[in-house]
């Protein structure tokens, strides 16, 4: 759960960091769209039962790696930020918590044949 936390508070760092480093405002707007999804898959995902909605950031963290070239960032502050964030969300998405309880089996339980 450590790194779910971790992850929620990099999102809320997106937010704020382009006006601490001053960005762009192309790179101020991706950081302000990206920041809260990273936040919402994070806080989701510390629930159990949810706990694989923390793969979800990973196509963010992607999206942050790609964002620099595409839109073309003028400051190196922003098109570091934007990496050393993606690369962080992407280690921390990789982490697995510990699994206290089984659940009901999910979909694939449905069409299981019955004992």
């Amino acid at each position: 759960m450590w790194a779910r936390a971790v992850m929620a508070i990099l999102g809320i760092w997106m937010m704020a960091a382009p006006d601490v480093l001053a960005f762009s405002e192309r790179a101020a707007d991706n950081a302000h769209i990206v920041g809260p999804l990273i936040v919402a898959f994070s806080i989701i995902s510390m629930w159990e039962c949810t706990r694989h909605v923390r793969l979800l950031n990973f196509p963010v963290a992607l999206w942050l790696m790609a964002a620099p070239v595409i839109f073309q960032y003028e400051t190196d502050t922003a098109l570091m930020n934007s990496y050393l964030v993606a690369v962080a969300i992407i280690v921390l998405s990789l982490i697995k918590s510990a699994r206290r309880h089984r659940f009901a089996g999910g979909w694939l339980s449905l069409f299981r044949p019955l004992r």
